[in-house]
C-alpha cells in the first residue's frame, strides 16, 4: 500500500517583483521548510512547484502555487486530485491583514475571511475541514489601497525582525502538526 501524502501549500504569487511582499508570507514560510529539509522547490507539478520529501517518516509534499493568488485553488485542487489526500492532510500557509504583525493564528478549519487566495481553494475543495496557518502581516494603514498594501515589503529593521521570526515559527508550527496534529499544533502555537 503506498504511504499516504501530507501536503503544505504557501500561498504567494511567483515571480521576484512579489517576492518577500506581505502577501508572500505563505512562500516565506515554505522556504524555511524546504531549506531545513534540504528539498528545493523547483519541480514543476500541479501548476505549482514542487519539492517531496519523508519527514518524520511521513510522505509530504512542498508546494507553491505558480497560477497567482487569486486562483491558488486551481493548484490546491490539482494537488489533492494528484495525491489522492483527504482534507485534514492538507495545511494552507497565508498571510492575515487582520492578525497583528507577526503574530499566528493556527486552525482546524474556517472560512476564507478576506483573502483571496484562500477563497479561491475554498472554490475547489469540498469543504472548510482543512487546517491552515494564518500569519499576520498588520492592518492596512490609513489612506492605502489594500492591494498595495499586501504587496508592499516589510519597511524597517524591527518589522523584518518580527516577520523573519514569525515564519520560523509558523515553519516550526508546520513540523508540529506533522509529528503531533493539529490539536498540538494549535495550542502550541496560538497562545504565543
Amino acid at each position: 500500500m503506498e504511504k499516504e501524502t501530507w501536503i503544505i501549500v504557501g500561498l504567494g504569487n511567483p515571480g521576484l517583483p512579489y517576492a518577500h511582499t506581505r502577501h508572500n508570507a505563505g512562500f516565506d514560510v515554505t522556504d524555511i521548510l524546504a531549506a531545513r529539509w534540504r528539498v528545493s522547490l523547483t519541480k514543476r507539478k500541479c501548476s505549482g512547484l514542487l519539492a517531496e520529501c519523508s519527514v518524520d517518516g511521513k510522505r509530504v509534499a512542498l508546494c507553491q502555487p505558480q497560477t497567482f493568488m487569486n486562483l491558488s485553488g486551481q493548484c490546491v485542487a490539482e494537488l489533492m486530485q494528484w495525491y489522492k489526500c483527504p482534507l485534514d492532510h492538507l495545511m494552507i500557509i497565508y498571510d492575515d491583514i487582520d492578525l497583528p504583525l507577526g503574530k499566528l493564528r493556527v486552525r482546524r478549519s474556517g472560512s476564507a475571511g478576506t483573502h483571496n487566495g484562500m477563497r479561491s481553494i475554498m472554490q475547489h475543495v469540498p469543504d472548510q475541514g482543512f487546517p491552515r496557518i494564518r500569519v499576520g502581516v498588520g492592518a492596512k494603514p490609513n489612506g492605502w489601497d489594500l492591494a498595495d498594501w499586501v504587496l508592499s515589503r516589510y519597511q524597517t529593521r524591527e518589522e523584518q525582525d518580527v516577520m523573519a521570526d514569525a515564519f520560523r515559527r509558523a515553519a516550526d508550527c508546520a513540523e508540529d502538526w506533522l509529528k503531533s496534529g493539529i490539536d498540538h499544533a494549535m495550542r502550541q502555537y496560538n497562545q504565543k
